[in-house]
C-alpha cells in the first residue's frame, strides 16, 4: 500500500520540479550540519564574552544532542500524521526562530535554553528530508538523488569549521559568535519561502500514532544521566548528583518495559520492540554508541585547546579542520564501494586509521611545544581519513540484519543512539578535559582525552569484529 501511495506521489510532481524540491530539503539538512560544527569553532568566544563555565559549554552542545536525539522519531511520526511538508516548513520556522534566540542570548543559561529549543525544533525538520526524497524518488533517478544528499552531508562539516572561523574573526557589525546562529535566519527565511511555493502536499499514512510518554521518559532519563557529567564539577560532585544520575540510569533501564506497555495498550513505541532481541542488531548499536561517543568530543576538545592553549585565532582553527572534513568525504565516497566488497573488515581498518591518527596528534603534541595550525591539519586528516572509512558504512552494517520490516524503525533507533552517544562523549570526555585544564595542564588534558578518544575506538572495533566473526557480515 505503502508503495502505491509513494509512486502516485512521485508521478504528481513533474521531473524539474522535484530536483527544486531536492534542493529545497537537502538546503534544510546543510543548514542543519553546518550549525554542528559552526558552534564548535565559535564555544571559545561564547565562554569568554558569556563569562560561562566550562560545565555550561558543554551543556551547549550536549542539551541540543539530547533535545534532537528524544524526538526525532516523534518528529518523522508528524511528518507521516500531518504530512512532510507542513511539519518540514514548521520545523524550519522553528529552527530559524530558535536561532535567532540563540543569538539574542544575554547568558549561559539562556544560550542552554535556546538550544535545548532548537534541537527540538531540528527533530521536526530533520525527518522530512529523508521522507521528501523517499517519496519523490522512487525511480531510476534515487541513487543520483542521494548521491546529492550525501555530498551535502560531508560539505556541511567543512562549511561549518570555515564559516564559522570566518564570521567570529571578521565581526560583522560588531556581532561576534552571535552571528554564527544570525546566519540560520536569512537562510531559514529563503528555504521556507521555496518550501511554501515549491514542496508538493505529501501523502499522509493512516494508522500513525505519537509515543508522547515514551518520548518525555527517555528526554528526562538522558537529562538526568547527562546532565550530572555536564555540572557535576561546579556542584563539587555532592552526594546528591550521584543519586540524579542514578535515578537517570534507572529511567533509561525502565524505558524498554514502558516501550511494551504503550504497545500492548494498542500505541505505537517509539522503538520497535522486536529489534531488541535482535543480538546483531544490539552489537552493532553498541559500536554505533561508541564510535560516536568519539566524534563530536573530539572536535571540542581540538577547538578548546587550540583556541585557549595554542592561541590559535578562530578563523585559523576553522581552517585547521578543512583538510579533515575533505579527506572525510573522499574516504566516505571510497568506503562504500569498498564495504560492498570486504564487509566490516573496512570499518575495522577504519578504526585502525583514527587510532594512528590519534597516536600521531599525540606524538606531535608531545615532542612540538607550538604546532602550528599547518602541522594540525596535515595530522589531523589521518583521523579524518579514518573516520570516513567506517561512518559511510557504519549504518549499513549495522542495519543488515535488521528485516526489511523494520528498516525504519532501526533507522531511527541508529540516529537516536548516534545523537545519544554524541551528547555523551561531550558531556564525560569534556568533563575529564576541563577538570585538567582547570588545573593548569592543558596538554595533559589533551592527551587524556585522546587517550578516552582511543578507548572508545578500539571498544568500537572489538563489537565489529564480534559481529564479523559471529555473523558472518563480511568476507
Amino acid at each position: 500500500m505503502h508503495q502505491i501511495v509513494t509512486n502516485s506521489f512521485d508521478n504528481s510532481v513533474d521531473s524539474s520540479r522535484r530536483w527544486w524540491v531536492l534542493a529545497i530539503v537537502v538546503s534544510a539538512q546543510f543548514m542543519f550540519g553546518v550549525d554542528a560544527f559552526i558552534v564548535n569553532v565559535a564555544i571559545p568566544t561564547m565562554a569568554a564574552e558569556l563569562q560561562a563555565s566550562a560545565a555550561q559549554i558543554e551543556a551547549v552542545i550536549a542539551v541540543y544532542l539530547i533535545a534532537y536525539a528524544t524526538l526525532v522519531v516523534t518528529g518523522g511520526r508528524l511528518g507521516d500524521i500531518h504530512g512532510t511538508r507542513n511539519v518540514f516548513i514548521s520545523g524550519v520556522f522553528g529552527f530559524t526562530v530558535t536561532s535567532l534566540w540563540c543569538g539574542l542570548a544575554q547568558s549561559g543559561p539562556e544560550l542552554i535554553l535556546a538550544r535545548l529549543a532548537q534541537g527540538a525544533t531540528a527533530a521536526l525538520m530533520v525527518p522530512q528530508v529523508l521522507a521528501t526524497i523517499h517519496l519523490l524518488f522512487a525511480d531510476s533517478s534515487r541513487d543520483r538523488a542521494f548521491a546529492v544528499y550525501g555530498i551535502v552531508l560531508g560539505l556541511a562539516g567543512a562549511a561549518g569549521f570555515l564559516l564559522g572561523g570566518i564570521l567570529v574573526t571578521s565581526d560583522l557589525a560588531g556581532l561576534g559568535w552571535r552571528a554564527v546562529f544570525f546566519v540560520n535566519v536569512p537562510f531559514g527565511a529563503v528555504i521556507i519561502a521555496a518550501a511554501v511555493k515549491l514542496m508538493p502536499v505529501a501523502p499522509r499514512r493512516a494508522g500513525t500514532r505519537l509515543d508522547i510518554p515514551g518520548a518525555i521518559v527517555l528526554f528526562a532519563g538522558l537529562l538526568c544521566l547527562i546532565g550530572p557529567l555536564l555540572f557535576g564539577h561546579d556542584l563539587h560532585w555532592s552526594p546528591w548528583v550521584w543519586l540524579v544520575m542514578a535515578a537517570g540510569a534507572a529511567i533509561i533501564a525502565a524505558f524498554p518495559r514502558l516501550e511494551r506497555a504503550v504497545a500492548r495498550t494498542g500505541g505505537m513505541p517509539l522503538i520497535d520492540l522486536s529489534l531488541l532481541s535482535d543480538v546483531a542488531f544490539m552489537r552493532g548499536l553498541a559500536a554505533v554508541f561508541l564510535f560516536f561517543f568519539a566524534n563530536l568530543s573530539f572536535y571540542l576538545v581540538m577547538t578548546m585547546f587550540m583556541q585557549n592553549s595554542l592561541h590559535i585565532p578562530p578563523l585559523q582553527a576553522g581552517l585547521v579542520f578543512i583538510p579533515l572534513a575533505l579527506t572525510f568525504v573522499i574516504a566516505s565516497r571510497h568506503s562504500g564501494v569498498r564495504a560492498r566488497h570486504r564487509g566490516t573488515r573496512v570499518l575495522i581498518e577504519g578504526c585502525a586509521v583514527q587510532l594512528a591518527g590519534l597516536a600521531t596528534l599525540v606524538a606531535v603534541i608531545e615532542w612540538v611545544s607550538a604546532p602550528s595550525a599547518i602541522v594540525l591539519a596535515l595530522v589531523l586528516t589521518i583521523f579524518g581519513y579514518g573516520q570516513g572509512l567506517v561512518m559511510a558504512p557504519l549504518s549499513s552494517a549495522v542495519l543488515s540484519t535488521v528485516k526489511p520490516s523494520s528498516a525504519g524503525a532501526g533507522s531511527g533507533m541508529y540516529g537516536t543512539m548516534a545523537q545519544i552517544a554524541n551528547a555523551a562523549g561531550v558531556a564525560a570526555i569534556g568533563a575529564v578535559y576541563f577538570a585538567i585544564e582547570a588545573a593548569g595542564a592543558a596538554r595533559l588534558a589533551l592527551l587524556a582525552a585522546c587517550a578516552l578518544f582511543a578507548l572508545s575506538i578500539m571498544a568500537c572495533a572489538a563489537f565489529l569484529t564480534w559481529m564479523r566473526r559471529d555473523y558472518g557480515m563480511a568476507n
